[in-house]
């Protein structure tokens, strides 16, 4: 549970500079933009691949913390002990779900690096983003595991400062 904890934590704040690098990116953009009168070449595609890989890595926080949405509107009438089921069950199917992407995305990051994909602009390469997603995928749908097999509690003591 701790190793968990500490992988979803890593991640949001893999996640979090990342978010900065984009805005420190923007910012530095709009300065020369309006100041110079030219613009960072491929300042867009360093954006677009920085974000794809936050959103990705800001997943198993938001999974441990059980921040995805929930729709309760069918269940509110339920016991305690079936909605508990419910979500053990959500969790799993969410599990499943992040295996999958995981799967997918590690083929398409092979694929993009077989084909030697890059960015427009800059040349990026874009195996590397599809490389970054593939752990928190991966950390996040163990989190799920975890949390079908355990319960919701279990990772809550671990998050908690």
């Amino acid at each position: 549970m701790r190793i968990l904890g500490m992988l979803a934590k890593l991640c949001a704040i893999l996640a979090g500079l990342l978010l900065t690098l984009i805005t420190l990116i923007t910012c530095y953009n709009l300065i020369m933009r309006n100041f110079i009168g030219e613009s960072m070449v491929g300042a867009f595609e360093l954006t677009a691949v920085s974000t794809g890989a936050a959103i990705a890595l800001f997943m198993p926080l938001a999974q441990a913390r059980q921040g995805h949405i929930i729709v309760d509107f069918f269940t509110t009438g339920l016991s305690d002990a079936l909605n508990a089921k419910l979500d053990r069950f959500g969790a799993l199917m969410l599990s499943l779900v992040f295996v999958f992407l995981a799967w997918r995305v590690s083929i398409g990051g092979i694929n993009a690096y077989n084909a030697g994909s890059q960015t427009m602009l800059m040349g990026f390469p874009e195996w590397i983003v599809y490389a970054a997603m593939v752990p928190p995928f991966i950390v996040t749908a163990l989190i799920g595991l975890t949390q079908t097999v355990f319960g919701f509690e279990s990772l809550q003591k671990e998050l908690t400062p």
